[in-house]
């Protein structure tokens, strides 16, 4: 039976979901988990500039991919929808002329150009930019004057005087104090509502009961708190997380590298991956575990125990944690998974069947960190591949022919067979020449795969039938 908890998502489509985003995503699907309580999914597209239905369609598809899942939202319905909030602009207008009504907020006349003039007067006297509230006592005469002349109020909510204190469940006490925030605008003079306003009345209609997300909307609480209270509103829990750090200690932005969930898709990180990262930047569990699944975050998941420092995005650690997620597959899982990033690089998988891919993947396994680095060790069993400069040097090496030589004869004579006994093919060629170690097994590589790095050598016996293999060491044996 569930609880009354209920939490929401609430991303911007004006991009693609940003792993930051992402984390806030995990952490809010977490802790609905955690307490059998409803996560929503609600999409803020009020800027009508930027928006669009194709980020909106993407963030949806990461999240999913991600294994972030909500039980309301603008694809699934819900008893509180809409749940995009470019359909719900009567809504808040409807609140707002209530506000407007009991004197709580009022029109104000004064155009951007005037606010920006009083913001830069302000600096200049070292005074904190906040609205002198010259349209608060406004009489209606004076107010059907300045429409007359064609100016478009927006509606500006009276701040309280007061000392604003929220319980964060991560950062504990904190407090504004009295006139930290001046008069602030809740709906534009175009009628739109500015995100506190939209964000207070959605949370209040939804029923959300906490809300999680970053450090950066901490500064909006004081106004959120001012708003609740003055449409009679249930206030929610807040716990405001830290931001995403990069390796330079500044907020993680592109210039770091990849920055969008949809692009570690492409690059090869398996979503359980990707989750199980973000999951842990901020809190650790006891004893240190780190490679862990959905189902075990939950078990120890506690927002109250996410961390208020900041935590560094350390792309050494992801690729690491891809590397033994990848270890914890089956070779048929992860064949199914490589598949088709082999054939986004032009290599051809149809020519083989599924066995065939799948002891080539557990070949190369632990050679890869992404599914994307599959391709260049999967093409040494898809296609004759080229040799490259090193693995030509080691071909011009005194004795690399004879080595060659003797395992072409050995591969001619130990077997009639589709496929050869590495173990068998090796030992031979040691009898046959006296050679053991790298002076053994170099030239035979890199005949082999074009390169003196790759997949274990018995691997590549074992998989490549005796004709390619012979075909490949009298294609070396000519080009020396």
């Amino acid at each position: 039976m569930g609880s009354d908890i209920r939490l929401r998502f609430a991303p911007s489509p004006t991009g693609w979901l940003h792993v930051g985003n992402a984390r806030t995503a995990i952490y809010n699907w977490l802790q609905a988990q955690r307490e059998d309580g409803v996560l929503i999914l609600r999409i803020e597209d009020t800027d009508r500039v930027r928006s669009r239905r194709d980020f909106e369609q993407a963030i949806l598809e990461d999240l999913t991919w991600l294994g972030v899942h909500w039980q309301e939202g603008p694809d699934r319905g819900g008893s509180s929808g809409p749940y995009r909030q470019s359909e719900r602009e009567k809504i808040y207008l409807e609140y707002a002329q209530r506000l407007l009504s009991t004197g709580k907020a009022y029109p104000c006349y004064c155009t951007d150009e005037d606010l920006a003039v009083r913001r830069a007067e302000a600096r200049a006297l070292r005074r904190p930019p906040r609205y002198d509230g010259r349209c608060r006592g406004l009489s209606a005469a004076q107010r059907r004057k300045l429409e007359a002349q064609g100016i478009r109020p927006s509606i500006r909510f009276r701040a309280d005087e007061e000392v604003i204190t929220v319980t964060d469940q991560i950062r504990g006490m904190v407090s504004f104090p009295s006139g930290f925030v001046g008069d602030f605008v809740i709906i534009r003079s175009d009628g739109l509502p500015t995100y506190n306003f939209a964000a207070v009345v959605d949370d209040a209609l939804m029923g959300i009961t906490d809300v999680i997300r970053g450090e950066d909307h901490l500064s909006n609480t004081p106004r959120q708190i001012m708003l609740y209270r003055a449409m009679g509103f249930p206030v929610p829990r807040f716990a405001h997380h830290a931001l995403l750090l990069g390796p330079d200690g500044h907020r993680l932005s592109k210039r770091h590298g990849a920055t969008a969930v949809r692009l570690y898709r492409e690059e090869g990180f398996l979503p359980q991956t990707l989750f199980n990262y973000l999951a842990l930047l901020g809190w650790a569990i006891e004893g240190g575990a780190e490679v862990m699944d959905p189902a075990e975050l939950v078990r120890h998941f506690d927002i109250k125990k996410v961390r208020a420092g900041s935590a560094v995005f350390d792309m050494d650690k992801l690729l690491w944690l891809n590397s033994q997620h990848m270890h914890f597959l089956s070779p048929e899982e992860l064949a199914h998974h490589m598949q088709p990033f082999l054939e986004k690089a032009g290599l051809d998988t149809g020519s083989v069947d599924v066995s065939y891919l799948t002891a080539m993947a557990g070949a190369i396994r632990d050679n890869i960190q992404t599914l994307s680095q599959a391709a260049v060790p999967s093409a040494i069993f898809l296609k004759t591949p080229d040799l490259d400069e090193e693995a030509i040097k080691v071909l011009t090496l005194p004795g690399a022919r004879e080595v060659l030589q003797a395992f072409r004869q050995e591969a001619e004579r130990l077997c009639a067979s589709s496929r050869l006994d590495p173990a068998a093919l090796i030992s031979a060629a040691m009898s046959r020449t006296g050679l053991k170690g790298k002076q053994l097994f170099m030239p035979l590589r890199a005949a082999l795969t074009g390169s003196i790095r790759g997949p274990e050598l018995q691997a590549v016996l074992g998989l490549l039938t005796r004709e390619e293999i012979i075909r490949r060491l009298e294609r070396a044996l000519a080009s020396l």
